[in-house]
């Protein structure tokens, strides 16, 4: 597995103070999750993916992880939290706190915070920037738990989600129904908090502008000097890759992932050399000859996990590439050979 440069997760205090809340002990979880056990300190950094199998084995460790979402999401101390979750909790309103919250959770993780406003509603989902495996379910709970739990701390009112869609269960869903006060939906192709609009304008009984204007321009700060550091190819590339199978990847759903505008997204491609075609191509290339190497995988399965419609619009864009058919290439470097049936289904070469 590949492992993105800018996949790096500093581990929160939090996480550590969690387990030992619910008389787990942190090498109990670390040892279950098969890693070192130089992890357990105040700056260890991991990826994505050993970040998760820290939640998976927490999770395992507990005879209810619904019983510890509720617990771990309603026993914080605020004091405890770093400046970039701790703004949040200061913020004029509940919607300026998830706004700031999105902000700077970039500053934490390669996690995003989608917010889109309809109607009556306002619906919160989350994207890890990273995963090639689904995100653990205990984790998932906790952030959402937790998004709630910001703004009944910070209204002082005992607010209720409209609905939650979760993809896949953990422990006692009716623990986590009674936490949201409302239905948890499990099996959802999404994973949902949806909350009600009016509850976003109610104001923050902890609103604090006079911390806000200290917390607020020093974060901005990190966050201009983090994403000055990002290249902007590599990651649309690493986004691109994740998401072939699923079909051609859409500009304006990359630029949403990145938190920015597709005019944005395309500046800063070009300002690096490239664009969203040529990368495009690039990601789907590289993917190709990755594909290729696996036996277990004919050429119809590739072409589809690379998003094309058909097998002949793989076979011309390979033959661009490297100046011979998949089939042949693959013979070439591997010494595997196509049935008689996909090489059939090759374009002739001219």
């Amino acid at each position: 597995m590949t492992t993105h440069s800018l996949d790096r997760i500093k581990v929160p205090k939090g996480f550590w103070l969690g387990l030992r809340h619910l008389d787990i002990t942190p090498q109990d979880v670390v040892r279950k999750a098969d890693l070192p056990l130089t992890i357990v300190n105040d700056q260890a950094i991991v990826s994505t993916a050993q970040y998760f199998a820290l939640w998976q084995a927490f999770s395992e460790l507990l005879p209810d992880p619904a019983a510890g979402i509720v617990q771990l999401s309603s026993s914080f101390e605020t004091s405890q939290l770093p400046p970039s979750v701790m703004a949040p909790y200061h913020a004029r309103d509940y919607r300026d706190a998830l706004s700031r919250m999105a902000r700077y959770k970039q500053l934490c993780s390669p996690e995003r915070i989608h917010m889109a406003e309809q109607g009556e509603f306002c619906t919160v989902e989350l994207v890890w920037l990273y995963s090639e495996h689904p995100e653990p379910p205990m984790l998932i709970g906790v952030t959402l738990a937790s998004l709630m739990e910001l703004g009944r701390r910070g209204t002082g009112k005992a607010l209720m989600a409209h609905a939650v869609e979760l993809s896949r269960p953990e422990g006692n869903v009716q623990a986590l129904e009674a936490f949201f006060g409302c239905r948890v939906r499990v099996g959802s192709e999404r994973t949902r908090l949806i909350l009600k609009r009016t509850d976003l304008d109610r104001p923050f009984i902890t609103y604090n502008e006079e911390l806000l204007a200290i917390l607020t321009p020093v974060l901005d700060r990190s966050l201009e000097e983090k994403q000055r550091t990002i290249s902007t190819t590599e990651t649309v590339k690493w986004i691109m890759k994740q998401s072939l199978a699923a079909g051609r990847p859409d500009i304006g759903l990359i630029a949403s992932e990145l938190g920015m505008s597709d005019r944005t997204l395309q500046r800063r491609l070009t300002d690096e050399g490239t664009n969203f075609k040529q990368l495009l191509s690039d990601a789907r290339r590289e993917k190709a000859l990755e594909y290729l190497s696996d036996p277990l995988l004919d050429l119809k399965e590739v072409a589809f996990l690379l998003g094309y419609e058909d097998q002949n619009s793989f076979f011309r864009a390979f033959r661009h590439w490297e100046g011979d058919t998949p089939s042949n290439w693959r013979a070439e470097q591997f010494g595997f050979t196509e049935s008689s049936e996909d090489a059939s289904r090759a374009p002739k070469l001219h």
